[in-house]
């Protein structure tokens, strides 16, 4: 079984304590939350992480995994200039997985090399490897495709990873609406609420159809940052009986965000 964790959580700077001070208590539940998934994917002992951001280097039509050495992090966009973090590279198992793409046109994937990841990696990453720094990444942009083709690109990690002699953790990295409030970064939509509690509704169910068939104009509309990420993932988690549990979901800051763990049943 290449798959030893799964899980899907947001990205909120706020959340790490350089950067949110006095605000990361209004995250209680979002904390408490990430800080059960580090226990258990210590406990699951991976080889390797694989995770998904909706930020950095999207192309219109491929998919971006960034291969380099090594990378780093940093917090200046967020107001820290104090605090970095690196991190390993699976360099061989990214290696595999383009190989096997350049005979399958229907996932176009193209490397890039880019020592700094951004936020949408970084942040996770800080929560989750506290115990397990010296853990290999393979970090995965999605791009402007179709949902379908999001979810064949889950479909072919998976019967990749499958061939590779690895232990491997999977993450998306997803925020959900940011107009969930009158002080929301993106201004205020009134059914932005009932937007989120469909999707994680969804999530709950492993609901794919309901996923592919979601306008791309409403997640536009709602400011979900993370639906082609969670698309990916399910993608990755179809051949898997794996049962999803809501961990938690809140929205003090106008941003929706859930922390969901799947484990094999």
């Amino acid at each position: 079984m290449p798959l030893v964790f799964a899980g899907i959580l947001p990205h909120p700077p706020v959340l790490i304590p350089e950067i949110g001070k006095d605000h990361v208590k209004k995250l209680a539940k979002t904390q408490a939350a990430f800080k059960a998934l580090e226990q258990d994917l210590y406990a699951a002992k991976p080889d390797s992480i694989l995770i998904i951001s909706p930020h950095g280097n999207v192309l219109n039509d491929a998919f971006n995994i960034n291969l380099c050495s090594d990378y780093k992090a940093n917090f200046k966009d967020f107001g820290d200039f104090g605090l970095e973090l690196s991190f390993h590279s699976d360099y061989m198992s990214i290696q595999q997985i383009r190989a096997a793409d350049e005979s399958n046109d229907k996932v176009p994937i193209v490397l890039t090399s880019e020592e700094n990841i951004d936020h949408g990696f970084s942040v996770p990453l800080y929560f989750l490897t506290k115990h397990l720094k010296s853990l290999p990444i393979i970090p995965v942009t999605y791009s402007n495709l179709d949902y379908q083709q999001h979810f064949e690109f889950g479909d072919f990690l998976y019967q990749q990873l499958s061939k590779i002699n690895k232990r491997f953790a999977v993450i998306a990295s997803a925020d959900l609406s940011h107009k969930l409030s009158k002080t929301a970064p993106a201004g205020y939509l009134a059914k932005a609420k009932d937007f989120d509690k469909k999707i994680v509704e969804m999530l709950r169910k492993k609901d794919v159809d309901g996923f592919l068939k979601i306008d791309p104009a409403a997640v536009k509309e709602a400011e979900v940052c993370g639906i082609r990420s969670i698309i990916i993932f399910l993608g990755i988690i179809k051949e898997m009986n794996m049962k999803p549990e809501l961990l938690s979901y809140e929205s003090p800051f106008g941003v929706g965000y859930a922390v969901l763990s799947y484990k094999p049943v």
